[in-house]
């Protein structure tokens, strides 16, 4: 914090502004942390053009970004700046962020080349940006693009939300399952057993619901201490799978960890995609 105050301290050089950006920001999460930069807020050099991204420190990595301390929100207005909420959001606010990054976009695309670019983005929406930029430099302002025009300029695909895996393993649905999975251990950069942890807590709460007794949303949100909606979800998988299926889905899990652990000689990829088609295979039944 320091070096980034000393920076918008100093006066330019052989130019009239001096532009300074801090960005990690999210690292000083506490109003004493960030006391140093409010302060200089208080009495800014005026030929400095300070910019800070509040989002989570890269070295270490930081896991949750902190909120941003109020005292800093109400210095940058007092000092005459902005603050620009730029996240992507989550869910159906994430989608509709791309679906409007698509609407504002300099070329047109047909209702397949959205349902593409949905697809193959994954969580990876704000590469939509650069790629929307790439379609113009290549076809020109206005043009009108379908899904063969757009394929070539669009990777293999996107990371994807955990719940997707969830959610595909949940409908029975193979190719969709083993699909997310390649993308989460792929863009995603996930290791086969940060993946299995996420299947864990899925069933985890399954079992938790089986045989519980409870019987609504609300019930099972409590009882898990989730949201309404995800909770809603894992209520009506319970029952679709039952007591049964569920033991079953739990033992796979044990047996995929202890097969990643080194209990077999199979590749890790491997263990996770056998596990994932196993598990999708049982919601069929």
């Amino acid at each position: 914090m320091a070096r980034l105050v000393d920076a918008a301290q100093t006066p330019p050089l052989l130019s009239e502004r001096r532009v300074v950006v801090g960005r990690h920001l999210g690292r000083f999460g506490d109003k004493e942390a960030i006391a140093p930069l409010v302060a200089y807020l208080a009495d800014p050099l005026e030929t400095t053009a300070l910019v800070v991204v509040w989002e989570k420190g890269a070295v270490p990595v930081q896991q949750r970004l902190n909120p941003v301390p109020k005292s800093l929100l109400e210095a940058v207005v007092n000092a005459g700046g902005e603050v620009r909420k730029t996240s992507v959001g989550r869910g159906r606010e994430a989608q509709q962020w791309l679906d409007d990054r698509l609407d504002e976009a300099p070329v047109e695309l047909d209702r397949s080349a959205r349902v593409l670019v949905h697809s193959r983005l994954g969580e990876d929406r704000p590469a939509v940006v650069p790629f929307l930029e790439t379609l113009a430099a290549v076809f020109g302002t206005g043009a009108a693009l379908g899904a063969e025009d757009v394929t070539p300029f669009l990777r293999v695909g996107g990371d994807v939300a955990p719940w997707d895996l969830g959610d595909a393993i949940d409908q029975g649905d193979v190719p969709k399952a083993l699909d997310c999975l390649s993308r989460m251990m792929g863009a995603g950069g996930r290791h086969p057993l940060a993946v299995l942890s996420v299947l864990h807590g899925h069933y985890g709460r399954l079992l938790r619901l089986d045989g519980s007794g409870i019987s609504d949303e609300k019930g099972a949100a409590d009882a898990l201490g989730i949201k309404g909606y995800p909770a809603k979800k894992a209520l009506q998988t319970s029952r679709q799978l039952g007591g049964d299926r569920i033991s079953r889905a739990v033992k796979l899990l044990g047996d995929a960890d202890l097969d990643l652990r080194g209990r077999s000689a199979w590749p890790s990829e491997l263990v996770a995609e056998v596990l994932v088609a196993r598990l999708a295979s049982l919601s069929r039944r």
